[in-house]
This record gives C-alpha cells, structure tokens and sequence, in this order.
C-alpha cells in the first residue's frame, strides 16, 4: 500500500512540474483535484498490472481526454489490457481534439479497425498515418512495415515484391503467410526455409502452420510424411498438438483453429508474432497489448493463450495465469498435460515442492494412455523433485519405445544414468552413460557428466581427463565443463592449471557453491590461504547450499580441505 501512495505522489510531482505551455493545455474544469487523484491512481494501477481496476479510475477521469495530451494513449493501452478493443476504437473516434490522438498506438487502433472490417482502402489511408510515428523504435518499424505489406495484399490479391524488408526470419514468415493467403505454391518453399533455419529460434511453430497449408491443398501424404518425422519428445506444444491431431486423422481441427484464406488470421498471426518479440525482450505489458489485438483477430486460437499464461507467471501474477491455464481442456491433451505442469509450477512457487509433486502426480495417474513425451517428461519432473528411483521407471519406459541406434535414445540413456548415479547405482550409471557415448560419442554434457563422477570416486582419473579436455574443446565457456576439468587437474596435483580454470568458473557462476567450493580449496593449495577463506565464506551466504556442504565449509575455515 505505501509503495503505492509513494508512486502517485512521485507522479504528483512530475505532473505538476510540466512546462508553462503544457499546463496552459488543461482546462481548469476538468483538472480538478478528483480527476487528478482518479488519473494518477489510473497510472499506478496500470504500472502495477492491476488492468481492471485502472480501467475504472480512468473511466472516472474521462473528461481530461480532451485536454490532458497524453491521458488517452494511456487509457486506451488500459482498454486494449482488458480486451476493450472496440471501445478503444471508438474513444479515438469521437475526441474531439484530434492531436491529442495522434500517436502510434491510435494510429495502428485505425488501421487495424480497418482490416477487422475488411475495409482495405480505408486502411491503405491509415497505413499511411501510422508510418509517420515508426521511427519511434524499431518494434514500431518493424509494425508498420509488416501491416503495410498485409494491406498491400489484401487489398490488391498480390504480393508487392517491391518492399525492401529485410527483418530477417520474420520476413520470411511475412512471405510464407502471404504466399498462403493467395494459395501459391510459393508457401510450401517459405515454410520450409523457416523450418530449417529455427534451429532453437523458436520457429518450430510453423510446422503446424506448414501442415495446416499442405492439408487445405488436399496434400494428405505429404503432410502425413513431415508429420512422421517429427521428434515425439523434444518439440514445442503447438507442434506436438499438430502431430496428435495428424495421427488421429482429426485434419479438420486445423482449419477450425486457423485459416490462411482468412485475412483476419493471417493479421492475428502477425500481431501474435509481434507479442512474442516483446515477451522475449521482457516488455510484458507489451506483450500482452499485442496479444490482446492478436485474439481479437482470431478467438479460435486458444492455444495461443499459453504465451499470456506464461507472461502472467513471469510477472509472478499467478490467478491471472492459473485462470488462463484452466481454459485447456483434456480433449487437447497435449495442452491439458501443459495445463497440469503449469499449476503444479505454480504450486510449487506459492506453496513447497512436496506439495507441487502430490499434485502432478495424481493428475498424470489420472490419464488414461499418457504419450510417450509425457512419460519422458514426468521422467524428468520427478528428477527435479529427487525421486530418482521412480524417474528411473519414467526413463525405463520411455526407452523402451524408442529406436536404440538414435540420438534421442542417447539422451534417455543420459538423463536415467544420471538418476542412477544420484542414488548411487554407479554400475547402472556408467552402463547408460558409456551406452549413450557409443551412441554419440562427442557429446559434451555426456562426456562431462561421466567424467566428473569418475572424479568424485577417484575412478580412472587419467581416461576423466581425456573425455573432459574433448568436452572443453566444444564447450569452453561452459560453466560445469570449465568447473570439471579444473576439479580434475586439482585432483592430479597440478594447481596452477586448475586455478586458472576455476577461476573461469566462479567468474561465469560467481553464486553457485560447489565452484566456489573448489576453487576456495584450490588456493589453500597454493597458499592463498585468506582468499580460500573468502569464497568458503561465500558457500556459506548462497541460498543453495545445503546444510551438508556448509558443515564441510566450517570445517574448512578452521582446518582447512581434509586430505584426499
């Protein structure tokens, strides 16, 4: 509460210090003390993402529209927030003092109000508004120009190749959209290019907007056989969702979440793409501007709404997330699986882990056939939560599906060696690693994991060595590599070159106990007996030291690291 009337009176104070000519601009009417408390509560309340009631305190200070200049672009971001489109639409409309709307935001309001209403030629005129506010920042470029391209397209049925946009893999999903729009073949060769240029880009989505076009072409084989290759553990929720739909034949759920043929889901695609950016730039409030106007284009796109689930959940703003989660229903269930790690998260953050764990697991007994990526990643789940053995069943389970010859049988074989070893099973752990290695025998983690336990049992240090430089010289800046092969040198005596790796280490990792750890007792060895002391000293304050390490920590600070 103080945080709050210490924001209005900090806003106060710059409100009442504009220059002469701007407070000449308020009408002495309106800017009474009421609309000034009712405007300034409005601005608090939408800085502290309490949307629904701002929208009331700017509902409240209304007549400052006319005269306060920057009053609307506020009020209509509240509206936007709360999913007011056509409201906001409208206060832009009917102001009467038409410069006080003129600003990117009312401008792109007009223009996308136009292409909601089919009305291209009206939008060719507000496009044009809007470009004048686009060397606001680069997003608003990069907006201005996009929508430029879509109304060109709209309204004349072509593609104007003359647009020199060059804004990367989102251009080239601006022309894999178009393309489709206009039912070109073209589509299929953009679609592709995305695909193969994601990578970890977070583009895999098109997959499914690549199936959705092969599908309304009647291209049934084709987009059965891309469906086919596609990983069952390691892909995105709209994917997975696509390949479930593929292998139940159920091709008409595509159509009925998005249509190239329609331009109001090609502009919600467009506007959604914009969301993301933000999201990924941490503008949440952005974020969830731009994915408002995107569900108002297209409301079928429900699964959409796990990017503003996961907006509110960064924003620690849990009912609005776990409100959001609860609209997946178990018919999609790769989305309802989402829904029930998501909630089981949030419990954990609200409340304790053993209770998060009670949760998703009564609910993942509860599905009848989980898929396989569902076995896998409640493999991985109960590992976070310490349950190793029954990870080890997870793991076992999963592997028994899959083709032992492939890189992804190699990661199972990864994740349960690493189970056994957490309980100490070191034969069933070296088993699966070794197993994994023949496999994909360059595997940096592999070769480190492997390597460091080996270290931590005095087991082979010479061959640990070997597999930990060839896991160093792909990985240098790796932290836990780095931190391994200093460990290992320190092991084998040779200090000065295990000093300069860990100090690599704690420089990447300067909180994490174990590099501080070792590198305190690396320089006891080498006689740097108080600076050891410093970073034991350090183990002591991080929040992830257990109270095992800590009890090795005081025994440090009095004795020294016990001999090995």
């Amino acid at each position: 509460m103080l945080t709050k009337i210490y924001k209005i009176i900090f806003i106060c104070l710059i409100f009442f210090n504009q220059s002469n000519s701007y407070s000449k601009s308020l009408d002495s009417d309106n800017f009474s003390k009421k609309n000034l408390y009712n405007y300034i509560s409005a601005l608090v309340s939408l800085d502290n993402n309490q949307n629904s009631e701002s929208l009331i305190f700017f509902n409240s200070s209304k007549q400052l529209k006319e005269s306060h200049e920057s009053y609307l672009k506020k009020y209509l971001i509240a509206l936007i927030l709360n999913g007011k489109i056509n409201k906001a639409v409208q206060e832009i409309k009917t102001i009467k003092n038409k410069k006080n709307a003129d600003f990117f935001e009312s401008q792109l309001l007009l223009v996308l109000d136009s292409l909601k209403k089919n009305d291209f030629k009206k939008s060719s005129f507000y496009i044009n508004k809007l470009k004048q506010h686009q060397e606001e920042g680069t997003f608003e470029f990069i907006i201005s120009s996009g929508l430029e391209e879509y109304v060109y397209l709209f309204y004349n049925n072509k593609i104007n190749n003359s647009f020199n946009n060059n804004f990367g893999n989102l251009s080239i999903i601006n022309k894999a959209l178009q393309n489709c729009y206009l039912e070109k073949e073209e589509a299929a060769l953009f679609f592709e290019k995305i695909i193969n240029l994601e990578k970890g880009g977070g583009y895999s989505r098109y997959l499914f907007f690549y199936l959705n076009f092969l599908l309304n072409e009647k291209k049934f084989a084709e987009a059965q056989a891309i469906s086919q290759t596609i990983d069952p553990l390691n892909t995105t929720l709209l994917v997975g969702q696509a390949k479930k739909w593929m292998d139940e034949k159920k091709f008409d759920k595509f159509k009925k979440t998005f249509s190239c043929e329609k331009s109001n889901d090609i502009i919600a695609e467009f506007l959604y793409l914009i969301s993301h950016l933000y999201s990924s730039e941490g503008d949440l409030k952005k974020s969830n501007f731009y994915f408002n106007l995107s569900q108002y284009f297209n409301p079928k796109f429900k699964f959409n709404l796990s990017l503003l689930a996961e907006n509110y959940l960064t924003s620690k703003d849990f009912d609005k997330s776990q409100k959001i989660l609860k609209t997946f229903k178990q018919e999609n269930e790769v989305y309802h699986w989402y829904k029930i790690k998501k909630i089981a998260e949030i419990i954990n953050l609200r409340t304790n882990s053993e209770e998060s764990f009670d949760y998703i697991n009564s609910q993942f007994v509860k599905i009848k056939n989980p898929s396989l990526k569902m076995i896998f990643e409640m493999g991985n789940i109960v590992k976070r939560f310490e349950k190793y053995d029954l990870s080890v069943k997870y793991y076992s389970k999963t592997l028994s599906e899959l083709d032992p010859k492939t890189l992804i049988y190699a990661e199972v074989l990864f994740r349960r060696g690493g189970s056994y070893e957490r309980i100490h099973n070191y034969e069933k752990s070296d088993e699966d690693l070794l197993q994994s290695l023949e496999i994909n025998p360059d595997e940096p983690h592999v070769l480190n994991y492997l390597a460091y336990s080996w270290l931590e049992r005095n087991y082979q240090i010479d061959e640990a060595i070997q597999m930990l430089e060839k896991a160093y010289e792909q990985k240098q800046n790796d932290p836990y590599i780095i931190d391994s092969i200093g460990w290992a040198y320190y092991l084998i005596g040779d200090y000065i070159k295990a000093e300069r790796f860990l100090r690599k280490a704690v420089s990447i990792m300067p909180t994490d106990p174990i590099v501080n750890d070792h590198y305190g007792d690396i320089l006891w060895k080498l006689e740097r007996k108080i600076q050891a002391s410093y970073f034991w000293k350090n183990v002591l304050t991080f929040e992830d030291t257990d109270n095992e390490m800590k009890e090795e920590i005081y025994y440090k600070l009095l004795k020294g690291p016990k001999k090995t």
